[in-house]
């Protein structure tokens, strides 16, 4: 269960730059609950996202996973226990690196921090991993990470968040920089393992038919803060439209109560 209590975050704090990102927000997920999370750019998703992580220093509040206070625990820490992918696919691997290693780093996590000798039966939990895959990279363990395409990348960060299986699953816009094609394909595999592994897993996106399409939740975000909360039965009911049309209304009923506060 994930847990965030009264949770706010302040860039450039008693600056003229100052600017609250994140305002009192509470959330709880369940286990295996599947959240979705719209929002326009600058809502705070991303920065929500990196105070769980650690990654983003909270000014208030706490974060608590399966009841551990991880609020200050420091990012390397947390990152036992979360997944983490982003927008860019360059980012959460090693490019100089073999798939094999960037493989051993993953699944070394939680008990050391270096790149330490990996047995035969480490080999085969990797090529059995990487099959599931569906994408041929079980036969190329010794290719340099850097070669492979934007989708392989993903789909094997993917892999790597989740070969050690996580108690949350952050995926930020995970698809955005891919096209359309192998974006489906990486959230069918997303999907795939989220429900396999039963994880507790939140994913930030801006297309709205993947916010119905997948996850048993969607959250809205405005002004750094949820201002909608809609439900597993409430969601199957929701089309496209719909879902945009909600969007609207309560950001601009928000927006209206900022300015009269």
């Amino acid at each position: 269960m994930l847990e965030v209590k009264d949770l706010s975050v302040i860039f450039n704090q008693g600056t003229v730059n100052e600017k609250q990102a994140i305002k009192h927000l509470n959330l709880t997920l369940n286990d295996g609950d599947f959240v979705t999370i719209i929002g326009s750019n600058g809502a705070g998703k991303s920065t929500l996202f990196g105070a769980i992580s650690g990654d983003v220093p909270i000014t208030e509040g706490q974060v608590f996973l399966d009841g551990a206070d991880l609020t200050n625990q420091r990012e390397y820490v947390r990152a036992r226990n979360i997944g983490r992918l982003f927008q860019d696919p360059l980012r959460g691997t090693a490019p100089h690196m073999t798939i094999e290693e960037n493989l051993a780093l993953s699944y070394s996590r939680g008990k050391h921090y270096s790149l330490r000798p990996y047995s035969k039966k480490d080999r085969t939990v990797f090529k059995e991993a990487l099959e599931r895959l569906n994408l041929g990279l079980e036969d190329r363990l010794n290719t340099k990470v850097g070669t492979l395409s934007g989708g392989q990348r993903q789909a094997l960060t993917l892999l790597m968040a989740t070969l050690v299986t996580p108690k949350l699953l952050l995926l930020d816009e995970h698809t955005a920089a891919l096209d359309p094609a192998t974006s489906d394909k990486v959230l069918k595999l997303s999907q795939k393992i989220v429900e396999e592994n039963h994880l507790t897993t939140m994913m930030i996106t801006h297309n709205m038919e993947d916010a119905l399409k997948y996850g048993n939740r969607i959250l809205m975000m405005n002004n750094g803060e949820i201002i909608a909360d809609i439900n597993a039965e409430d969601k199957k009911t929701m089309k496209v439209e719909d879902l945009v049309r909600k969007f609207t209304d309560v950001s601009e009923a928000n927006d209206r109560m900022l300015l009269r506060g």
